[in-house]
């Protein structure tokens, strides 16, 4: 069988997924019906816990050049500036957690930068090529392609989005709403005269909650723009002139627009997989669950799939491909419902609709009392986040936790004394020993809650396999 895992898909879940495979040096094909690769905005947020993703896959550095931290928007009411407000409280990074805001990029510029990690491999995106078919059995997946390829396999991962032809080939439910009262135009376009240092929200002072929000993209000319939708409006027009006349309803005409490169009515599809496994074929990002843009959690969701799929699929165990959908589905019913409040607050005009809290950095992401998480005691517990921590090596040059887990393998702490295979960490302060780790400030210690001879075990997706 020469392709060991074909996947059908190649946004951001698909690549991450592709990516985690062949640095395993596991056989892996990624097709995508597209006949070119999508230009455009759409998931442009990243949240914190992607950013620590993106660290291990090798491409932190890229997205964090290519990208920009939030930016404070003004409020522009009657064409007048009344004032600034943050989407994100500041928040000043910590020992256990190196990225705690957020990161802005276009969704397309994201899947540029992981295509070229996956190129490294010798991987490359098949474009032009769909999934038209595929049957398996006890052994693998026969599937056909557009192009008249055949393909043995033996997994197949449907990363193909809302409309999945994988998840409606295996007739699995996808569970939710469509809510045809609440539509938005979304879009990407320049904007002559507009601050890029800043986000916009345009509205009138009679309605200063029903307005037009610009948020600058990094590394293009143009703003991503977002307006809600009257009742009145469930099919309004996404050319640049309907564009253009609301905006100039709302801002008095003194922006210019040009140069619309992307445009739709989007209504809350909000739904969920009943499964996301049938056998030998799995389901990942979109194709799983869709979600609200608010709260920046579709894409970033579909990443956690990928990220937590890949291993799995590279070990082979039974025990690790049953874990999969317990996780995930889980996971996204949980993120389904803060972006559907989110969204709910901006249907009814809540004044801090705009605010974020931790609840979508996704780094509270837990699998405590899943298959792979034994019960525990204490803050941190088997299925939880490690955290990260800085340690300095027998020469005092400093390393990080994250460092020691960047990386397809799992990573064993041994606290304090006492024979180890993995990294040893000795107390703050202590002399420096041949083989050893010391943790620096402490910070090591206080966030695994170690005392001499904890033993630690992490994922190799940077989750708390057992702790002893």
């Amino acid at each position: 069988m020469d392709t060991r895992v074909l996947i059908a898909g190649a946004g951001p879940t698909g690549l991450t997924l592709a990516i985690e495979l062949a640095r395993r040096d596991v056989a892996v094909r990624i097709v995508d019906k597209a006949e070119t690769y999508f230009v455009g905005s759409r998931g442009d947020g990243l949240q914190p816990r992607t950013l620590e993703v993106f660290e291990d896959l090798g491409v932190l550095d890229a997205v964090l050049a290519a990208g920009m931290a939030p930016v404070p928007m003004k409020i522009h009411l009657g064409g007048e500036v009344v004032g600034e407000r943050m989407m994100f409280d500041p928040v000043e990074p910590t020992p256990s957690k190196p990225y705690p805001t957020g990161w802005f990029l276009g969704q397309s510029q994201t899947e540029g930068i992981l295509r070229d990690r996956l190129a490294e491999f010798g991987v490359r995106v098949e474009l032009a090529t769909a999934l038209t078919g595929f049957e398996q059995d006890a052994d693998g997946v026969t599937a056909t392609l557009s192009t008249g390829e055949t393909v043995r396999a033996g997994y197949l991962v449907g990363a193909d989005g809302g409309k999945s032809f994988v998840r409606k080939a295996l007739g699995i439910a996808f569970e939710g709403a469509t809510d045809e009262s609440i539509r938005m135009l979304l879009g990407d376009v320049r904007a002559d005269g507009l601050d890029r240092n800043y986000g916009h929200w345009f509205a009138t002072p009679e309605s200063p909650m029903n307005g037009m929000m610009f948020s600058p993209l990094p590394g293009t000319p143009h703003f991503q723009f977002g307006a809600p939708l009257g009742e009145g409006e469930l099919d309004a027009e996404t050319a640049l002139p309907a564009v253009q006349a609301r905006l100039d309803a709302l801002s008095g005409g003194t922006v210019k627009l040009s140069d619309l490169a992307w445009s739709t009515v989007w209504r809350p599809n909000v739904r969920l997989a009943a499964r996301f496994r049938d056998g030998r074929v799995f389901l990942a990002g979109d194709a799983a669950h869709v979600h609200p843009p608010t709260g920046g959690q579709g894409l970033n969701t579909g990443i956690g799939d990928g990220y937590n799929l890949g291993w799995k699929l590279a070990d082979g165990s039974p025990e690790l491909l049953d874990s999969y959908e317990p996780e995930r589905r889980a996971n996204a019913a949980r993120v389904l419902g803060i972006s559907s409040e989110l969204m709910r607050k901006y249907v009814d005009g809540d004044e801090d609709a705009h605010k974020r809290g931790e609840d979508t950095q996704q780094l509270d992401v837990t699998y405590r009392g899943g298959p792979l998480s034994p019960a525990g005691t204490g803050e941190l517990r088997p299925g939880d986040r490690a955290p990260d921590a800085p340690l300095l090596d027998a020469n005092g040059k400093r390393v990080r936790l994250f460092e020691l887990f960047r990386g397809p393998h799992a990573t064993e702490l041994v606290f304090g004394d006492g024979p180890s295979e993995g990294y040893r960490i000795l107390p703050a302060g202590s002399a420096p020993a041949p083989g050893a780790l010391i943790d620096d400030g402490g910070h090591a210690y206080a966030a695994y809650e170690a005392s001499d001879g904890r033993r630690v075990l992490i994922r190799p997706d940077g989750y708390v396999w057992s702790i002893a």
